[in-house]
């Protein structure tokens, strides 16, 4: 069967292969989440769709049911049959996940299979470091490319000098720095964008990722507020997610302003990669940067080489991670788990697939 119109919302050879083993079933993209509605994007074109009881009974938490993002196997194209089903999600390469608010087991999936991920934040009121370096973390670990947007640069005084200190915690991140009020630096996203390809903005509330995509688009598709001129706070405008097709290719995801990040996985070693590398020069392979002698990492903050509200941070988010402690063994098998649900289940995937080639 030839995919035409799913191709242009990312359906890759690699999606294409899973979904052949789901006989009667259709592959769709989740467009849009209404609590437990959905819209779904198949080969025929828009469908309200709902899970399966078999796929909800089978559920342990959020992160096993669909999230705007994903592709799903649903058991009807026809809208005069009335809403389709989703009875299976296919496995996510990457997903940028947070722990949901007011828990602390259950996890939300912000977004699913996403190429790249624009972090936002404006060059006022909200320039927080300690917040970008932990959507760094998350960013890196989701297994997408995090690209820094710093926004509302007419209202910077100090452009140089913010410029500066996020280039230190960037890891290696690219940094766009634009003004939507005075229409610069926007274009810069463009070159990020590719057929196919998905990308998503995060960040609070009011810092501009709707009128950023408002201007990719080419059209106000997405309401917008200015920040209060009382406290230099966004207001929340986006209020769900939503997958939405560009008009030269490529897509784009928006997502609710989120003022807190609760961990569920970061990739630490990634976004504070300066730790660690000073790290390998202590006297002690299990130093743990507090009182021993030799320790690279307080003699860096001690001659102002590292700052100490970064070492501060980086030890909260180590605490907050789910597998804080493992070894190298113990996180691939963790991610596994995350991604496939078992070691088991990764290699059954990879045989099947390889079988399918044969044939």
């Amino acid at each position: 069967m030839q995919y035409t119109n799913l191709k242009k919302y990312g359906f890759t050879e690699r999606f294409e292969q899973e979904a052949s083993f789901y006989e009667g079933l259709y592959p769709a993209r989740v467009s849009e989440q209404h609590h437990y509605i959905y819209k779904v994007i198949s080969e025929d074109g828009e469908l309200q769709a709902s899970v399966s009881g078999k796929l909800h009974y089978a559920a342990e938490g959020t992160m096993d049911f669909p999230a705007v993002g994903d592709w799903v196997m649903i058991d009807r194209v026809d809208r005069n049959s009335g809403n389709s089903v989703i009875r299976n999600i296919l496995k996510r390469k990457s997903f940028f996940a947070r722990r949901a608010a007011g828990t602390k087991e259950d996890v939300q999936i912000v977004a699913a299979n996403v190429d790249t991920i624009f972090i936002c934040m404006s060059l006022n009121t909200d320039f927080n470091l300690r917040r970008l370096e932990r959507y760094l973390s998350i960013a890196w670990d989701s297994m997408a490319s995090p690209v820094i947007v710093l926004t509302k640069a007419d209202l910077c005084g100090d452009l140089e000098q913010k410029i500066t200190e996020v280039s230190s915690v960037s890891s290696g991140a690219d940094i766009i720095i634009c003004s939507c009020a005075e229409e610069k630096g926007i274009d810069a996203v463009y070159p990020y964008i590719e057929d196919g390809k998905t990308i998503a903005f995060i960040g609070s509330s009011g810092v501009g990722k709707s009128t950023l995509i408002n201007h990719l688009i080419g059209r106000e598709v997405l309401a917008t507020k200015e920040i209060r001129e009382s406290d230099e706070k966004g207001r929340h405008t986006t209020t769900y997610r939503q997958l939405l097709l560009l008009p030269d290719g490529g897509l784009v995801i928006d997502t609710p302003g989120m003022r807190e990040m609760h961990l569920y996985g970061g990739n630490l070693e990634k976004s504070f990669e300066d730790i660690n590398e000073l790290a390998l020069n202590c006297r002690y392979k299990d130093c743990t940067h507090t009182t021993e002698p030799g320790c690279a990492v307080r003699k860096a903050i001690e001659e102002n080489e590292l700052s100490e509200e970064r070492f501060q941070n980086y030890l909260k988010l180590q605490r907050e991670i789910t597998y804080d402690g493992l070894n190298s063994r113990q996180l691939e098998k963790e991610k596994i788990n995350r991604m496939f649900g078992s070691k088991g289940e990764m290699k059954r995937l990879m045989r099947e697939v390889k079988e399918k080639k044969k044939r």
